[in-house]
């Protein structure tokens, strides 16, 4: 039976190609929440908030039953009972809200490479399947009202994608209309600002790009009391110098046109960048401010820090690729991961290797390393992402000294010294955040049946992507084994970080890996560790470790801010210090370690005595 299914605008249920009205308003909410999770159990739980919101009635899951047994009418075997749960069963062109999201992705794709014609293609289509607001003429509700907004802002997000890849194919005089009448509607969007500034300016019409970011200006300040972003202001003040940047020739923006020319010359362009991470949620903020850092700022840089598996990598990863057009001449990736302690002079030997010395010409002091890199990327749109970096010294000659070139930094720990250079730091990943990471890689209707045990792994995954990326993998490589059964070993803190490693991921590996770094620099590190492993949930008394360690308390003071500064120990809301969760089980096994090397040597002095 051939089905398609239709909520970007009033929703539509084809059977054979029939328009077909499958009942009342509930239970085309119902059929809605089936569909937007579809192939996966939808639980009960969610049907009914999905019908009648946050507070359903007691004759909700007898209600559900009869619109279930309607919907079967008309889908037939397509939907099937689960466990407190109904699941549908659709293919992948039958409903048009997959359709969109994979031409939408296919579409950036296309724009990232600099396909832009082919990138119109699959944007022009992702923009046609829509008919008008998205979920129009459902009810109103939290359980579906969210699926709606989040499409909706999909829905403008592609649309100024499409006019960015129509500027960048020569269409800027058949936009403008389109951008007026999208601004009309949404005159908050700053990006669709710019394309209208830039096709009025690429059509000629110098004192209406000009006015349009006096609109832009007015609007925002009115709306938000902000002032326009520094990329519109940029590029007002581009368009105040006249410069040669924003022209179009040849059926290209110039700089692209540019780079192309380049490309011809030099084929080896870098292009390093690892794949980005399919099942990426949250820290949208996050990504926003390392772009914000690396396009349109001086210098052009950003440094991403926070805790062993944290997701820190992911993030740049993510925020690299989705500025990677801006960068035409090279995206350089250097992972220090297995060299912790590499120099400044290695570090800028791999980077000039990159941009194409060979490695017979590289020079070999630093200070040249630094001046042949920096005549290299003068002036040209090259991206580095240092992965695993422990110290300002390995970065500090790679920081831009000019336009041109952008530095994206991952540090295991917070790094000082590096004048005017945005730091972001990542905190654990929120209960909302790790839930939509443990949905995306099992199943959201799988943690539906079991919300208890679900809220539980949450909790003792204590907002490590990495961690909730381990016990994901352990329950997607088990779909018959319950969440709770996982919870019950998990929550076991000896079993816990034996449990929390599948594959190549392990976090007691991240963990270790953090702590080896700092006690090669000093042997403090280490024995403080153990020590707090012997009371891990106890706040630490510098003076009081000092003694028992027989070192000095300043010491000890300043090997705690240096395990502070590595996201290994962290100060309360009294300025105490606490080992984070996680961090206290290895603290608790490196104790265990200790203790029993101790007792080991006591006994051999026993016996030789």
């Amino acid at each position: 039976m051939q089905v398609e299914l239709r909520f970007l605008g009033r929703m539509q249920l084809l059977v054979e190609g029939v328009d077909v009205t499958p009942g009342a308003a509930k239970r085309q909410s119902v059929l809605a929440a089936l569909a937007l999770g579809a192939n996966g159990p939808v639980s009960l739980n969610r049907l009914a908030e999905a019908a009648w919101g946050a507070t359903p009635p007691a004759s909700a899951v007898a209600n559900l039953r009869s619109h279930v047994t309607g919907l079967r009418k008309v889908l037939g075997d397509r939907l099937t009972a689960r466990r407190n749960a109904y699941e549908l069963r659709l293919g992948a062109e039958e409903l048009d809200v997959g359709r969109f999201e994979c031409l939408a992705r296919e579409g950036r794709v296309h724009l990232s490479a600099g396909d832009n014609r082919l990138a119109v293609a699959a944007l022009t289509a992702a923009l046609g399947l829509w008919r008008g607001p998205a979920g129009d003429g459902l009810p109103s509700g939290p359980g579906l009202d969210g699926h709606w907004a989040g499409l909706e802002e999909q829905r403008l997000q592609v649309f100024e994608e499409w006019a960015q890849a129509r500027l960048a194919v020569g269409e800027h005089a058949d936009l403008l209309g389109d951008l007026r009448r999208h601004l009309a509607a949404h005159p908050l969007r700053e990006r669709a600002w710019g394309h209208l500034m830039l096709a009025l300016y690429r059509c000629g019409d110098v004192p209406a790009a000009l006015t349009a970011y006096r609109e832009a200006h007015a609007v925002l300040a009115e709306h938000l009391a902000v002032e326009p972003g520094e990329e519109l202001a940029a590029l007002h003040r581009a368009m105040l110098g006249r410069s040669p940047d924003l022209a179009y020739a040849a059926g290209l923006p110039l700089r692209l046109n540019r780079a192309a020319r380049m490309v011809s010359e030099a084929p080896d362009v870098p292009r390093e960048l690892p794949v980005d991470l399919t099942t990426f949620v949250g820290r949208t903020e996050e990504v926003a401010e390392v772009v914000a850092s690396v396009v349109g700022k001086m210098p052009a840089a950003a440094v991403v820090t926070g805790p062993a598996g944290s997701g820190k990598t992911a993030l740049a990863v993510r925020a690299a690729h989705s500025v990677g057009v801006e960068f035409p001449d090279g995206q350089i990736f250097v992972d220090l991961g297995s060299r912790p302690s590499a120099s400044a002079a290695e570090v800028l030997g791999r980077v000039l290797r990159a941009l194409g010395v060979s490695t017979g010409e590289v020079p070999e002091d630093v200070d040249e390393r630094a001046g042949w890199y920096r005549s290299r990327v003068a002036g040209r749109r090259v991206l580095l992402v240092i992965d695993g970096v422990t110290s300002t010294d390995q970065v500090r000659p790679l920081v831009p000294a000019g336009p041109g070139p952008a530095l994206i930094v991952v540090s295991r720990r917070r790094l000082h010294g590096l004048d005017g250079i945005r730091s972001i730091g990542l905190r654990p990943l929120s209960s909302t955040g790790a839930r939509a990471l443990l949905a995306a890689l099992v199943g959201a209707g799988r943690l539906d049946t079991e919300p208890a045990a679900t809220t539980e792994l949450i909790r003792l995954c204590a907002g490590s992507v990495l961690a909730l990326r381990i016990a994901a993998s352990r329950l997607a490589g088990r779909p018959d084994t319950p969440v709770g059964a996982l919870v019950d070993r998990v929550r076991d803190g000896r079993a816990r970080l034996d449990l929390l490693s599948f594959g190549d991921l392990s976090v007691r590996a991240s963990l270790a890996a953090h702590v080896a770094a700092l006690r090669s620099a000093d042997e403090v590190v280490g024995r403080l560790l153990a020590l707090l492993g012997q009371s891990p949930d106890a706040a630490v008394v510098p003076e009081r470790t000092a003694v028992r360690l027989g070192i000095p308390a300043g010491r000890v003071w300043r090997a705690l801010e240096d395990l502070v500064d590595a996201h290994l120990v962290h100060q309360d809301e009294r300025g105490r210090y606490r080992l984070p969760a996680l961090v206290r089980d290895y603290a608790a096994e490196l104790a265990a370690v200790r203790s029993a090397a101790s007792e080991a040597g006591w006994r051999a002095d026993s016996v030789a005595a």
